[in-house]
């Protein structure tokens, strides 16, 4: 905290006229991609936000039934729908960010959804769709492991894993933005707990994780990239 105040920060690359980073890392084309149904076209229950907060709170065990694809799709909105680019400069998002950085890639891991194989997917936000990842057997084995054995994250519909990509916030917050990639994760689980009350399912926020072991299975290098949060959901009994 000391070295994030801001008598430590140091001149941003913003300042010094260096490009900003893409808005969303590159994937490889050649991976099976998933159309997920359109944020406009999701036929999601009304349910009051009022209830929602008061409802709302940590689940760790889960009923079999699985969740839909468009269920999923509205997670996936909720969480890091991208509602307007600015400009290639900017997105607006479902969830607030320092700057509208939005340093997050959201991936899944999914272990009972509806049409989708088991493994794991990243969502590529900008084009709202689901690209596959990692389908190796016994990854969500391993995540639980790496998660410190919460049994949760491989028992569960999906677990939501969020990777941070630093210097999207670095280059214009330098050392205080390290703050705010912490600040914003908990806006965009947060986002989760709500949404996830619309569809009777509910969600467990996960802070506990072997950092080295969880970025060499999601295959990052930890520290151009690197998992900052987890969360399991499923159906409620």
């Amino acid at each position: 905290m000391e070295k994030t105040k801001y008598e430590h920060v140091s001149t941003s690359d913003q300042r010094t006229g260096l490009p900003q980073p893409p808005l969303e890392l590159e994937y490889a084309h050649k991976m099976r991609s998933i159309e997920l149904p359109k944020p406009q076209d999701l036929n999601i229950k009304e349910y009051s936000l009022k209830k929602a907060i008061e409802e709302r709170k940590s689940v760790r065990t889960y009923s079999d039934i699985p969740l839909t694809l468009e269920e999923l799709s509205w997670l996936l909105w909720c969480t890091q729908g991208v509602k307007e680019i600015r400009q290639e400069s900017a997105t607006l998002r479902t969830v607030p960010s320092a700057g509208a950085r939005h340093a997050f890639e959201t991936f899944v891991l999914v272990n009972n959804v509806e049409s989708i194989e088991s493994g794991l997917y990243r969502f590529v936000a900008l084009e709202h769709k689901l690209v596959e990842y990692v389908l190796e057997e016994g990854i969500a084995d391993k995540i639980a492991t790496a998660a410190y054995d919460q049994n949760m994250v491989k028992n569960d519909a999906v677990s939501f894993i969020w990777v941070a990509v630093p210097y999207r916030m670095y280059w214009r917050y330098v050392e205080r933005g390290y703050r705010y990639l912490h600040i914003d994760a908990g806006h965009v689980c947060q986002n989760l707990y709500l949404a996830a009350e619309n569809i009777n399912a509910g969600v467990c926020a996960i802070g506990a994780f072997h950092d080295d072991q969880i970025n060499e299975l999601m295959r990052l290098d930890g520290e151009e990239e690197f998992v900052i949060y987890l969360a399991s959901v499923g159906k409620k009994k």
